[in-house]
């Protein structure tokens, strides 16, 4: 329906996610995070209580989910760096679930007045990518996959999905994602758990290819094809906040009555030394700045990822605010029949 002028549109709905787990958590803990084998997954064997605090300070900063604090969880990996049994290593797993739902009932129990039945927010299962347990850098470029076979990947990724699930979260975020072959045996995996629904986004090397150097689009778009039924969205997280328009731009030309949600959860710009830790944040825009560009292409699910922290979600929920504002503005007294058109997110607990 076209609105009259003077009759206002409501705005598609937008989904504001969290940040960066580690980087809200080292405002807490006092530790460096920065290239320990388990990142932040360690401190939910030594410090939980910190872990709920900083889910708790993007839930305050208006986030509508939060993302466990399991990027880098597996039951290898705590075997070898914490010394733990696999089972107890399981058990962290579903210790991290716990813990962010600990943060969400405190949440609701500060803010009871304001928060409704149908904005509860969700606890959604971080689910990182094979080649960051192996410490060696091949996450960032998806080398791994050249070498390491796909039933490999497969049983590693099993347990902890498992994990996640059985601990009851919401969603799945199948995350930082470097390599198609990857991304398509995890599409495939979910398929195990049929009443479980997930989000997939990719690592992206520039603004056209994600970074083992697969077509981005391409990529998502045979993902999303394979398994429409459980994924809610595709896009890209972790890179870099300038290449996210042209990774998304003319996305869903192809679907303009069917279109693809989209989501992005871009890292601060920065660029990460291993010798000396972040640099370059002085020559970065912000996140917010590039938000309502993004939300304009069609993007419904916007967050940020490393570096960016409770503050940097409360400025870009300020924006989404701002173009919702705007969008009923142009609906109401520039009323176009696109604008009907619109791609609700499917964000529901499985």
């Amino acid at each position: 329906m076209t609105p009259t002028n003077g009759e206002a549109m409501e705005p598609p709905r937008v989904v504001i996610l969290d940040g960066g787990f580690s980087s809200q958590l080292s405002c807490h803990v006092g530790h460096v995070i920065d290239g320990d084998p388990l990142w932040s997954a360690r401190f939910l064997h030594t410090h939980p209580d910190e872990v709920v605090n900083a889910h708790l300070d993007f839930l305050r900063a208006g986030a509508e989910l939060i993302i466990t604090n399991t990027y880098q969880a597996s039951l290898g990996g705590f075997v070898d760096h914490l010394g733990v049994t696999a089972e107890q290593g399981y058990k962290l797993i579903t210790r991290a679930v716990e813990l962010a739902k600990r943060a969400r009932t405190l949440y609701l129990e500060e803010f009871q007045h304001l928060v409704q039945n149908d904005h509860v927010p969700l606890v959604v299962g971080s689910v990182g990518p094979y080649g960051a347990h192996l410490h060696d850098g091949s996450e960032y470029d998806g080398s791994y996959a050249d070498t390491t076979p796909v039933e490999t990947m497969r049983e590693w990724h099993r347990p902890r999905i498992q994990a996640l699930v059985e601990a009851g979260v919401d969603l799945l975020a199948l995350e930082t994602i470097p390599c198609q072959e990857e991304a398509e045996m995890l599409c495939e995996l979910l398929r195990d758990y049929p009443h479980m629904k997930a989000w997939l986004v990719f690592t992206c090397k520039d603004n056209q290819s994600i970074a083992h150097g697969e077509s981005f689009q391409k990529v998502a778009k045979k993902c999303w094809e394979s398994n429409p039924e459980q994924l809610v969205a595709v896009g890209v997280n972790c890179c870099a906040p300038s290449y996210v328009t042209n990774l998304f731009k003319g996305f869903n030309d192809d679907r303009p009555h069917d279109p693809i949600p989209l989501i992005v959860y871009p890292n601060s710009g920065e660029k990460y030394n291993p010798e000396i830790g972040w640099i370059d944040r002085d020559k970065c825009e912000a996140v917010e700045v590039f938000v309502q560009e993004w939300l304009d292409l069609g993007v419904r699910y916007v967050g940020g990822c490393c570096r960016t922290y409770a503050a940097d979600v409360s400025r870009i929920r300020n924006q989404v605010r701002c173009w919702r504002d705007r969008y009923r503005f142009q609906a109401t007294f520039h009323p176009d029949p696109e604008c009907a058109e619109t791609t609700e997110p499917k964000l529901v607990p499985a």
